[in-house]
């Protein structure tokens, strides 16, 4: 049986997901990290992957934030935590093959912002890989794989998706 997908219907703005995780869909990779509260509130200020300095002091904050909302046993907390390491990564891998960050050709349809994906767009060349921008990618991508690796984020995901779908 398919998973159930992000909802994006929900008013994400208004919902306090701490307060209702039932209404928490995981989705696929990164949906949601922009939307999610308190959470998004709580670790968007960290977020950061201009540099691999930044984003060795922003990854390392945000997975200690991984391991604290696993101490309180907050699956979503965690998620959106590891949602965030993801998107360092995916984030900093887009700068270092697009400069400026500009990975589709056009703007995104409308009905579409908000969410990720092509769109139906053609997707632009790569240039030259920016090696800061990888580098920032490379240190992102070894705390996702460390976060996605946690056997008690694996066992709350898990029950997560056995109670709420």
């Amino acid at each position: 049986m398919p998973r159930p997908k992000f909802d994006y219907s929900l008013n994400y703005a208004e919902l306090d997901l701490r307060a209702h995780p039932e209404l928490y869909r995981v989705g696929i990779g990164e949906q949601g990290v922009l939307l999610v509260q308190p959470y998004k509130s709580e670790l968007l200020p960290h977020w950061r992957f201009a540099t691999p300095e930044a984003a060795r002091q922003s990854s390392e904050t945000i997975h200690a934030m991984f391991l604290e909302y696993l101490r309180a046993g907050d699956f979503v907390g965690a998620d959106m935590a590891r949602k965030f390491l993801q998107m360092g990564f995916t984030r900093s891998r887009r700068y270092a093959n697009h400069r400026g960050g500009k990975k589709y050709d056009g703007p995104v349809p409308e009905d579409r912002k908000g969410q990720s994906g092509a769109h139906g767009r053609a997707e632009l060349p790569r240039q030259p890989e920016d090696p800061v921008k990888a580098e920032s990618a490379r240190i992102f991508k070894a705390k996702w794989d460390e976060a996605e690796a946690n056997e008690e984020y694996a066992r709350l995901k898990r029950e997560h998706r056995e109670r709420y779908g």
